[in-house]
């Protein structure tokens, strides 16, 4: 897949820098407002695949819901935590930059050029 994505949260202040980054290297991601199109389970495992992480890593831990839905529980499986944030795309980390079949999560944005 040469597929260039971004993952972006406008709200947020890593994904509006790492989406700047791009913008000043000639990038032109196409860009999912995951909020308000939040990847399916599928999308998610291609994700997690591409970024060599478990679905835990992926989870914001700092989000209320991370808590009220009890998902510190490790008992909970890779299949569970993602059913999670597909119902709840607040708790996935951001932003994630995919590029050519690769995946990082722009944290701190520079993060993303590691990529290019």
């Amino acid at each position: 897949m040469n597929d260039t994505r971004l993952y972006h949260n406008p709200r947020c202040s890593k994904s509006r820098g790492a989406l700047e980054l791009l913008h000043e290297r000639g990038i032109e991601p196409r860009v999912i407002a995951y909020l308000e199109t939040p990847p399916t389970a599928e999308e998610l495992r291609e994700l997690l695949r591409m970024l060599g992480l478990p679905a835990r890593a992926l989870l914001r831990s700092g989000e209320d819901e991370y808590e009220a839905l009890g998902l510190a529980d490790p008992a909970l499986s890779e299949d569970a935590l993602i059913a999670t944030m597909v119902a709840h795309p607040r708790l996935i980390e951001r932003p994630i930059f995919v590029h050519h079949g690769r995946a990082v999560i722009g944290r701190p944005p520079e993060q993303v050029l590691g990529l290019l």
